[in-house]
C-alpha cells in the first residue's frame, strides 16, 4: 500500500481524499496557495506545502512544483482529485518520471482520451457506438464548412480539446453565408482561446438527449470491471448540477448495452485505475459515445452509496498494484442516490460567483455531505465556486428525491449566496420528479425554476427573527423566546401592540408591524405585492443566539441576526434585509468595517474626521471585475482610515474605523 500520498487538490475532494487515507492508514500531505491558508482541506496533514499565489496557473496548475513538493515530504505518490491537473498527461508522466506513483490511469491513456478526435477514432475501431459526422479534426474554417456539407444538420461543432462547453456551437439549418463563417470562426478562436488547441470536429447533432456514464475500473492488464451507470441530464450550459445512480427509468436493455460498450472500450485500452465512459442517449433509444473522463468523477458519492463501495480505496490500491479489490460478480447495485452541486454563486444574476466569507454553515443530520468549508471558511473568488456536495440515498428513486428535498430546506450558509434555493426549486419540477427531464431542462425552464418567491413571506420572517431574538423596538428585557416571556396583546391595539420594525431589501422598504408573540410565534403584518396588508404566522423552532429556524406554512428558513441586518435563507434562497433608522434604535455599535472578500480599493471617498450619514460610500472595492461600494451602516465619524486607494485587501480585513454617533 501506498504509504504517504500527497493530495495535489483542494477544496471537498482533497478532504474526501483525506478522510479514505485515514481510515487505511496511509499518511498524507496537502498543498495550499495563498488563497488557502488555513483552509479546512489541510487538517490532519503531516506536512502543509505552500504552492505559491492564489491564481491556480502559478499553484495548483505548476506541475513542476507539485511534484517537487511531493519528493521534499517524502510522498511516494501523487493523487491529482479532479480538475486542475487530473487530466493532464505531460504531469502524469512527470510524477511518474520522478520516481512517483500516478493514482490514475497510465499517461498515454490520458493523452489518447484528452484528445477527442483521437478518443473517438479509437472508440470506433473497437466497435463502441459514436456520434456520425467528421473522422478528423481541423482548425481551418474553409475546411470545417466543407465538412458541414456531409453532415446533416443540426450539426454540432465541438472543439477536440477541453470540455465545459467553451467552443460548442449548433449549426441549425438555416445558417449560411457570412453568418455561418463566423460561427466557424468563433468556435476555432474560443478554442484556441481556452485550450490552446483551435481544432474542431463537426458532428450531427442529437436535440435533447440524455447524458449517461459508466463508472468503470481497470487494472492495466486488461482486466475490467463496472460500477453501473449514472444519470448527469440536468446540466446547465453544459456543467452537470445533479447527478444519480442508477438512471432514472432506463430500458435494462439498453443499460445492458451501455455497460457493455463501456467496459469493451476500457479494455480495448487496457485501462488503469478509475474512469467514466460518458455517453448521450436520444429519444428513440439509441446511444453514441461522447468521452472518457480520465479520473474519479465529482459525482462518484452516488456510486459509492449504491455499490457500497469507497473509490479512493480502490484507487489507492491499483495505483499500489494489488489489482481489482472485487470480481464483477461481488458488485451490487442496490437502492438510489442522488447528488447536488453546491455552488457559491447567485441565480438570480446569471448565476454569477459569489465568493465570501462563510459566516455561518449547517449542514443536514443524517445525510452524506462533502464539504469544503466551514463557519468562518473564506470562498476565494480564484477557482470553481463548487463548495459542497449533498448525496442522498434512499431504498427508492421517489425516496431519495424527498430525502435531498428535506436535506436542501435543512442546510443553512450565511454570508455568502448560494444556489440551495434553486436546487430545490429544480428537484420540484414535475418533469424531474418523473424521470423525464434531458439536458436541455434547465436552460429551457430556467424562468419557470427562477420564479421569485413572495415579498411578504421574506420580510415577515426577518421581522420575526429580529423580534424573538430580542432586537426590536419594545424588547426590552431581551428576547422573549429565550426568557420564556408570553404576549399577546393584539386585540388590545391593532396599530402594532410589539412595536414597528423598518427593512429594506435591494432598496425595497417595507415596515413590518408586530402585532403578538408567544413562546416561538411571532404574529407579523406586512404590506403584500399588490400593497395591501398581509398577516403572517411565523413559528421560531429553534433560537441560538443571532441563529435561528422557523416556518412560514410550509416554507422554512434560517436567520443569522446582526445589529444592522437579517442574513436571511428562505427556502434555500438568500435574502439580506437591512435594519433602517427609522426603527429608533442604535443601529451597530460602530468600529471595524471590514472587507466582505479580497479586492481592489479603487475610491476613497472620505477623511478622517470626516461626519458620514447611514448609507454614504464610504469605500470602493473592486473584485471579480466588479465594483462594490461599502456603506456606511450608521451615522458617524471616520476615526481612522486603514487602507489607501491602490491597496489589495483580503477578505475580513478592517478597511476603517467608525464612530458611531447615536
Amino acid at each position: 500500500m501506498i504509504r504517504r500520498l500527497l493530495i495535489a487538490n483542494r477544496g471537498e475532494i482533497a478532504r474526501r481524499i483525506a478522510r479514505t487515507c485515514r481510515r487505511l492508514g496511509v499518511e498524507y500531505v496537502a498543498v495550499y496557495s495563498d488563497a488557502d491558508a488555513g483552509a479546512a482541506h489541510l487538517e490532519g496533514a503531516v506536512a502543509r506545502v505552500h504552492i505559491g499565489p492564489a491564481a491556480a496557473a502559478h499553484s495548483y496548475l505548476d506541475a513542476k512544483r507539485i511534484v517537487e513538493a511531493a519528493k521534499d515530504s517524502g510522498c511516494d505518490a501523487v493523487h491529482p482529485g479532479y480538475g486542475f491537473l487530473s487530466e493532464t498527461a505531460a504531469f502524469a508522466r512527470m510524477v511518474e518520471d520522478s520516481g512517483l506513483i500516478f493514482v490514475g490511469p497510465a499517461p498515454d491513456t490520458i493523452g489518447q482520451m484528452g484528445d477527442k478526435e483521437r478518443a473517438k477514432i479509437i472508440m470506433a475501431q473497437v466497435g463502441v457506438p459514436v456520434v456520425p459526422g467528421s473522422e478528423r479534426a481541423s482548425d481551418d474554417a474553409a475546411e470545417i464548412m466543407a465538412m458541414l456539407e456531409t453532415i446533416e444538420r443540426p450539426a454540432l461543432i465541438k472543439p477536440v480539446a477541453g470540455g465545459g462547453g467553451k467552443g460548442m456551437i449548433v449549426i441549425p439549418n438555416d445558417l449560411t453565408g457570412d453568418a455561418l463563417r463566423e460561427a466557424v470562426t468563433s468556435s476555432v478562436r474560443t478554442a484556441r482561446a481556452a485550450f490552446g488547441d483551435g481544432r474542431v470536429l463537426v458532428e450531427r447533432f442529437i436535440a435533447a438527449p440524455r447524458h449517461i456514464e459508466v463508472q468503470v475500473f481497470g487494472d492495466g492488464t486488461g482486466n475490467v470491471v463496472h460500477m453501473f451507470e449514472r444519470e448527469c441530464s440536468l446540466q446547465r450550459r453544459h456543467q452537470k448540477v445533479v447527478e444519480e445512480a442508477p438512471a432514472a427509468g432506463l430500458d435494462p436493455d439498453l443499460r445492458a448495452r451501455l455497460i457493455a460498450a463501456a467496459v469493451q472500450g476500457a479494455r480495448a485500452l487496457r485501462y488503469r485505475n478509475a474512469g467514466t465512459f460518458e455517453f448521450i442517449v436520444g429519444a428513440d433509444g439509441t446511444f453514441a459515445f461522447l468521452e472518457v473522463n480520465t479520473r474519479l468523477q465529482v459525482e462518484h458519492p452516488v456510486t459509492e452509496e449504491v455499490t457500497g463501495l469507497d473509490l479512493v480505496e480502490w484507487q489507492l490500491r491499483i495505483a499500489s498494484g494489488e489489482g481489482l479489490p472485487l470480481t464483477q460478480e461481488s458488485i451490487a447495485c442496490i437502492g438510489h442516490a442522488i447528488e447536488c452541486r453546491i455552488y457559491a454563486e447567485d441565480p438570480e444574476a446569471g448565476f454569477r460567483p459569489a465568493p465570501g466569507i462563510v459566516r455561518r454553515v449547517a449542514w443536514p443530520a443524517g445525510t452524506r455531505v462533502e464539504s469544503a468549508v466551514e463557519t468562518g471558511s473564506a470562498i476565494p473568488p480564484d477557482y470553481d465556486p463548487m463548495i459542497a456536495k449533498i448525496i442522498a440515498f434512499a431504498p427508492s428513486r421517489e425516496k431519495a428525491l424527498s430525502d435531498m428535498r428535506r436535506s436542501l430546506g435543512d442546510t443553512h450558509i450565511a454570508g455568502v449566496t448560494t444556489n440551495l434555493g434553486f436546487l430545490r426549486a429544480l428537484l420540484a419540477m414535475p418533469d424531474v420528479i418523473a424521470g423525464r427531464a434531458d439536458t436541455t431542462f434547465i436552460d429551457t425552464q430556467l424562468a419557470a425554476i427562477l420564479t421569485p418567491q413572495p415579498s411578504a413571506p421574506v420580510f415577515a420572517a426577518a421581522a420575526a427573527a429580529l423580534t424573538v431574538a430580542g432586537l426590536s423596538t419594545g424588547s426590552d428585557s431581551g428576547s422573549p423566546w429565550c426568557d420564556g416571556r408570553a404576549s399577546d396583546r393584539e386585540a388590545l391595539d391593532r396599530s402594532a401592540p410589539q412595536g414597528r420594525i423598518w427593512l429594506s431589501q435591494n432598496g425595497e422598504p417595507s415596515v413590518a408591524r408586530v402585532m403578538a408573540w408567544y413562546g416561538g410565534t411571532v404574529v407579523i403584518v406586512v404590506p403584500n405585492a399588490e400593497g395591501a396588508e398581509s398577516r403572517q404566522v411565523v413559528t421560531i423552532s429553534q433560537c441560538n443566539g443571532p441563529f435561528l429556524r422557523g416556518k412560514i406554512g410550509e416554507a422554512c428558513f434560517f436567520a443569522l441576526v446582526g445589529r444592522s441586518s437579517v442574513d436571511l435563507s428562505f427556502e434555500g434562497t438568500r435574502h439580506v434585509l437591512d435594519l433602517m433608522p427609522q426603527v429608533g434604535e442604535t443601529i451597530g455599535t460602530g468600529g471595524e468595517i471590514r472587507a466582505e472578500m479580497p479586492g481592489l480599493v479603487v475610491s476613497v471617498p472620505v477623511a478622517e474626521g470626516e461626519s458620514v450619514t447611514r448609507g454614504a460610500t464610504l469605500m470602493v472595492l473592486e473584485a471579480m471585475k466588479m465594483e462594490m461600494p461599502i456603506l456606511s451602516p450608521v451615522d458617524g465619524v471616520i476615526g481612522e482610515l486603514l487602507c489607501a486607494q491602490g491597496d489589495q485587501v483580503r477578505a475580513g480585513q478592517s478597511l476603517l474605523r467608525l464612530v458611531d454617533t447615536k
